[in-house]
């Protein structure tokens, strides 16, 4: 996080830009979101009726996919720091590939979810649970993709000017490694606890 300091003859302050904050408290409640989450599918496994189901194929999948996608976002951010805007808005254009693949892939893992009849059901807590999960991160993940949407778009235009592009990249590159390491979590989570 950018921060500058600033001395006075009686006091030291910290400067924090607001946007980049504003940012940190979303990853922080999103955090908090899905402690609870994982906290009550733990505390409601215990008391009984759970039915056990296993996690379609296809959320692998997304997991290589997304942790592909934070390795292209990460090399874009190094491009943008060397000022070599070409590539470094060819991988945001790799990485916003790579968030569609995700949404898809998630996709055809409900639809494998129901082929193998687990669904959205008030009777049983489990199945409800992971399309709960699954499909509130799936949000954050489309929240990323229109974020990464509109920074790929001001990364190609001429007439932008380069430090409020760099400030939004560093925002997007945040948030992006966020929900790919929020998806990873979770699935182990779910992958272990099912």
């Amino acid at each position: 996080m950018n921060t500058k300091t600033i001395h006075n003859a009686s006091e030291t302050t910290f400067v924090i830009n607001p946007k980049k904050f504003v940012l940190w408290l979303i990853i922080v409640a999103s955090v908090m979101l899905f402690a609870g989450f994982t906290s009550a599918y733990i505390v409601r496994r215990g008391e009984g009726n759970w039915e056990l189901f296993n996690l379609p194929s296809n959320f692998i999948y997304s997991t290589i996919v997304i942790a592909l996608s934070s390795v292209s976002m990460q090399l874009s951010s190094v491009f943008a720091k060397k000022l070599e805007r070409n590539k470094a808005s060819l991988y945001l254009w790799i990485t916003l590939g790579l968030g569609i693949l995700f949404c898809m892939l998630q996709y055809l893992g409900w639809k494998q979810l129901i082929a193998d009849n687990v669904y959205f059901a008030f009777s049983n807590p489990s199945n409800s649970f992971v399309y709960v999960i699954t499909g509130v991160h799936l949000a954050h993940v489309i929240g990323g993709i229109v974020f990464l949407s509109i920074v790929s778009f001001q990364a190609l235009s001429k007439n932008k000017n380069s430090s409020s592009i760099s400030i939004y990249h560093s925002m997007c590159n945040t948030y992006w490694h966020f929900i790919g390491l929020l998806w990873m979590y979770l699935y182990f989570f779910l992958y272990l606890n099912r």
